[in-house]
């Protein structure tokens, strides 16, 4: 049987629980049992990429002063700290790993080399992805998106800390915002929605690369959103 193959895009801040900063290792740990529950389904290969917003933001550079090329270097850093961290709970739970990074750290991870994260993935590991695009300027859903098209992947499912789907307004200040069980990548982009920078959303529509979007702090979430349950949004790239 031929396995589906999937990004899961992980914010930063949702590794940082309540305290909104560091890493909060039983958040970690919940993370990691719920890929580690979806990737029992036998149905997927799994890549994650990782945020580093809990690790450090644009914010605190503006307030230090920081040139934007070197707060991003400095973010791309965040995102493989995370890795790892994500990387040894999964490993705890008997999973084979790997984190390859866009940055040269050999001594802690893989440098990402396509054809290398491709033999992983068909090995049933799962492949954790830091360090960003590798270059100052992109974000990690430009990197989700980016990954997902060199690696033929179908889908990214944004695991969104504590929203839900996609909504034509912000329902943490709008409470009667409307959601979209369903949205075009067109809509999405016409809309001026939130949900991914334009970067990555012209790429997944360029590649044909679908979105879900769902609230990962709802325990069994990922499995459900991967098996097609209507808990969040869908963003296609043309109507079904």
């Amino acid at each position: 049987m031929t396995k589906k193959r999937v990004m899961i895009k992980i914010s930063g801040e949702a590794l940082a629980g309540e305290n909104g900063v560091g890493i909060d290792p039983q958040v970690v740990k919940t993370i990691a049992k719920e890929i580690k529950d979806a990737h029992d389904l036998n149905l997927f290969e799994i890549g994650v990429i990782v945020g580093g917003g809990n690790i450090f933001r644009g914010k605190m550079a503006d307030e230090m002063g920081i040139e934007r090329s070197s707060a991003d270097y400095m973010g791309m850093i965040g995102t493989i700290l995370n890795a790892l961290a994500l990387q040894n709970s999964l490993d705890s739970l008997g999973l084979e790993t790997r984190v390859m990074t866009s940055l040269n750290i050999p001594e802690v991870a893989e440098p990402y080399i396509r054809r290398k994260a491709l033999s992983h993935l068909q090995k049933g590991n799962i492949v954790i992805f830091g360090g960003g695009t590798g270059n100052p300027y992109f974000s990690t859903d430009t990197t989700a998106a980016l990954r997902a098209a060199e690696l033929g992947a179908s889908i990214i499912y944004m695991a969104k800390n504590g929203v839900d789907g996609v909504y034509d307004k912000d329902p943490r200040k709008y409470p009667f915002a409307k959601k979209f069980a369903k949205i075009t990548n067109h809509e999405l982009l016409k809309k001026e929605l939130q949900v991914m920078d334009s970067t990555a959303a012209a790429l997944c529509h360029d590649n044909n690369i679908d979105i879900y979007v769902f609230d990962m702090n709802v325990s069994g979430n990922i499995s459900k959103a991967m098996l097609g349950e209507n808990i969040g949004t869908k963003i296609i790239n043309k109507e079904e």
